[in-house]
């Protein structure tokens, strides 16, 4: 019989966790905003270059979201049951991988920028421009994997909201920076594309630090570097079971994008115009559903890690109710930003009839997109069940989305928005797979282990 939850306690972590991740991920989304703004205000070359540069990062930052989310869905279970000890093993064991696969990626952009652009371009002007930008920023990848780590503990830890402003502050000064090296502003250098590497790196740096000096503080968990290699064997395995199915999810969602980008793209510059301002818009209104689905899978975590499986069950309904809520309250954002989206973008007549149909057709993808954040990016994964995510993306997106995107842009060449609307299918086709798999419950499980 499921038991009665006390909805005070329940709403109070709930908002307590997910209100600094929204803010966390906003900031994110505007800073991403802001470089391609700055950049295309001094050249179009500056900012294409930069954005296919930062495709590096996106390859690096999959793989140390994936580490980071299987040392949270371990973490937020051992959190819940009291156990420190094996925490700090996590903590370390994260640092051990982030810290090996972003010493790589430095390696990588310091020694053959050009070769990593050539992966994305040919044009000689974007190789160069591109190769002193990774020269620049290639530090940041160095250290960036570890700030994430300490934050992801932050997180799990209950201290949340350090971590935002944390982040936030390093997404402000980023900002500052990127206007002051870009444009050359207070007496420095005019930089242009390297300038926003700087900016990116010094945010960086800026950002561990404060990870660091903060951690030191009382109540937080720091990684015991007495014993840094002691992991353990078992310790591993478990945190390989966790982590090899996220990476291929994470690698089989960012190709799957980047694809859905690419086919917008061959249909024309009216229709990859009106898809990156719909890009743009959904990425500020996931904000919630990020938040929200952090949250759900340390509260879902903690419960179970604690032994309380029936109170995590519970707590996996809940919040499977409520992605529902945040995924209309998001659809009634999205189309009421419509209107004052097409007043404010300049775009020609085609790009604004198309994007005006993209909206539309977003804000019914925003139901399914906050669902499934919601309930397989956190409850699901919060027990342990990261192995769904990869297979829904692989049928959903690969067998489904991508091949109807694909066919109906180059064989049967299709109207630019019904190829839209099968990018968006994968996420609403998901939903009644995903329902079916939380009322099985075999995510109600603790994961914890006495090593």
């Amino acid at each position: 019989m499921m038991i009665q939850i006390d909805k005070k306690e329940f709403y109070k972590k709930l908002w307590q966790l997910s209100i600094p991740i929204m803010f966390q991920s906003l900031m994110l989304a505007l800073v991403a905003a802001g470089d391609a703004l700055m950049l295309g205000r001094v050249a179009q070359e500056q900012m294409t270059a930069v954005s296919l540069a930062t495709q590096i990062q996106f390859v690096q930052n999959m793989i140390i979201s994936s580490v980071t989310a299987a040392g949270a869905i371990l973490g937020a279970q051992y959190w819940g049951k009291g156990d420190k000890t094996t925490l700090r093993r996590l903590f370390n064991l994260m640092l051990m991988i982030v810290g090996a696969v972003s010493f790589v990626f430095f390696l990588l952009c310091e020694f053959a920028p050009g070769a990593m652009m050539h992966i994305f371009a040919h044009d000689p002007v974007l190789v160069e421009i591109g190769s002193r930008y990774l020269r620049i920023a290639g530090w940041s990848y160095l250290i960036t994997g570890i700030s994430q780590c300490y934050l992801a503990i932050m997180k799990v830890t209950e201290h949340v909201t350090p971590g935002a402003f944390i982040s936030a502050g390093a997404v402000i000064g980023n900002i500052i920076l990127n206007a002051i090296f870009i444009f050359g502003l207070m007496g420095a250098p005019r930089m242009e594309a390297a300038g926003a590497a700087l900016a990116t790196t010094i945010a960086r740096v800026i950002e561990l630090s404060l990870c660091v000096i903060i951690s030191a503080g009382k109540g937080f968990l720091q990684p015991d570097f007495r014993g840094f290699f002691k992991i353990g064997t078992g310790l591993f395995k478990d945190f390989l079971k966790q982590l090899l199915p996220l990476i291929g999810g994470a690698f089989l969602w960012g190709v799957g994008f980047t694809s859905y980008t690419a086919i917008m793209g061959h249909l024309g510059v009216d229709a990859a115009a009106a898809n990156s301002v719909a890009a743009v818009v959904r990425d500020l209104v996931c904000c919630a559903c990020n938040g929200v689905g952090t949250a759900a899978g340390i509260m879902v975590g903690n419960e179970l890690g604690a032994g309380n499986l029936e109170k995590g069950k519970a707590y996996g309904i809940k919040l499977r109710n409520i992605s529902y809520v945040i995924g209309f309250v998001s659809t009634a954002v999205v189309l009421a930003v419509t209107p004052l989206l097409l007043k404010f973008v300049i775009l020609t007549d085609k790009a604004q009839s198309y994007l005006l149909g993209m909206m539309i057709i977003m804000s019914i993808y925003m139901i399914g997109r906050c669902v499934n954040t919601v309930c397989i990016n956190g409850i699901l994964d919060g027990g342990g069940d990261t192995v769904f995510d990869m297979y829904s993306l692989a049928i959903c997106m690969w067998g489904i989305a991508i091949p109807l995107a694909i066919l109906g842009a180059f064989v049967f060449h299709w109207n630019v928005l019904l190829v839209y609307a099968c990018t968006c299918l994968d996420e609403v086709g998901k939903i009644p797979w995903v329902m079916i798999r939380l009322g099985k419950y075999k995510w109600v499980k603790n994961l914890t282990k006495d090593y």
